[in-house]
């Protein structure tokens, strides 16, 4: 795929070609390019792949909070700061399957669990399995976040139905250690390599807004955008300040340094859902209708990410009315009439850039 790297120059176009040799200097250039030639190829880049006005949804539920030996300076729930948050049990799997089927009347059509482990143990693992077997029979597609993986686990898992692991890189390989010194950066990528062995997709994104330099968030996607095959759901997170972890007080990332993440993101990841997730509570209706300008086609639905504060559902859909964006249903690349309406799309874009650089 050919990039212009000259902010003065006019956009080449894109082709279906994924990139897996992304330098920090090559995304570097995309977050230098003028405001609105970023939009304008990002959201191109989207229309070629997606339906624009279509955002998946999923729900997120702490189906075990607190008590994490990890030192994540980001994180409310490291059981080495002094934060509001309490340790609970692994939830029954009775209540999980309650709150999935809650999700599911909401619109959701992902479920995704997240556990506060280093790695999961095997006396959980039971427990995990039926969660996971007992969301897919509701029709869901399912998704986890429980820490680290073995491959007998991953295997484990996929067995059980489960769609999607998650597992995100945080930060930059030059960042990592500033912000978690309990697990390596290879030790994230050994686990994504797992799940990727045992056939499930890949949910990876990180965190932006947690002081990180300016290269860091080149480099954090460029690790992303580099692996084989790219991660099927990338969340990008805008950091939540959590009272009582080291990161409480840093310094307010700019608004449209977030929105550049996004539209960078799905340029390097055409084919990837970008999820606008943490840190919406704080953005107001106009910030997100930019970022899904620039390309994000995911959220979660629900009042809590975990521990951080996420918008109220109903807030969600008077927005996507205001917006005239629908909930995407899940997609069967089976199905020719959605795969030809999708290229008839696309081929209007096409034509469409065509016009708008002839009239330059």
């Amino acid at each position: 795929m050919t990039i212009s790297m000259t902010p003065s120059t006019k956009i080449s176009s894109i082709n279906d070609d994924i990139k897996h040799n992304w330098t920090i200097n090559e995304v570097n250039d995309l977050f230098n390019l003028p405001f609105n030639d970023l939009m304008f190829k990002a959201q191109t880049v989207h229309r070629q792949h997606f339906n624009a006005n279509e955002v998946q949804v999923s729900t997120l539920l702490s189906i075990k909070t607190g008590a994490c030996p990890e030192d994540c300076k980001y994180c409310s729930q490291s059981a080495r700061y002094k934060t509001d948050i309490e340790k609970e049990r692994l939830m029954e799997v009775e209540k999980v399957l309650e709150a999935a089927q809650k999700a599911k009347q909401m619109g959701s059509t992902r479920f995704c669990m997240g556990a506060a482990w280093r790695n999961p143990k095997a006396r959980d693992m039971p427990y995990v399995l039926e969660m996971v077997k007992g969301v897919k029979e509701l029709g869901l597609e399912t998704c986890m976040t429980l820490g680290m993986l073995s491959e007998d686990q991953a295997h484990q898992l996929q067995s059980a139905g489960l769609d999607y692991y998650n597992h995100n890189l945080d930060t930059s390989p030059e960042n990592y250690n500033n912000i978690i010194t309990t697990r390596t950066f290879q030790d994230r990528l050994d686990t994504l390599d797992n799940v990727r062995s045992a056939g499930m997709k890949v949910c990876s994104g990180g965190i932006v807004g947690m002081g990180e330099g300016i290269n860091d968030r080149a480099s954090l996607l460029a690790q992303l955008a580099n692996l084989k095959p790219q991660p099927e759901s990338v969340p990008i997170n805008m950091l939540v300040k959590m009272e009582g972890t080291p990161l409480s007080d840093v310094d307010d990332l700019d608004s449209f340094d977030f929105v550049r993440c996004i539209a960078v993101a799905r340029i390097m990841m055409p084919k990837s859902h970008v999820r606008l997730s943490a840190g919406r509570s704080a953005m107001n209706e106009q910030m997100q209708a930019m970022c899904f300008l620039a390309g994000a086609n995911s959220i979660f639905y629900g009042c809590k990410l975990l521990t951080a504060e996420n918008p109220e559902t109903n807030h969600d859909i008077a927005l996507f009315e205001k917006l005239g964006i629908n909930t995407e249903t899940v997609f069967d690349n089976n199905n020719e009439q959605e795969v030809a309406k999708k290229l008839h799309t696309a081929a209007l874009d096409k034509e469409n850039e065509h016009l708008f650089y002839n009239a330059q």
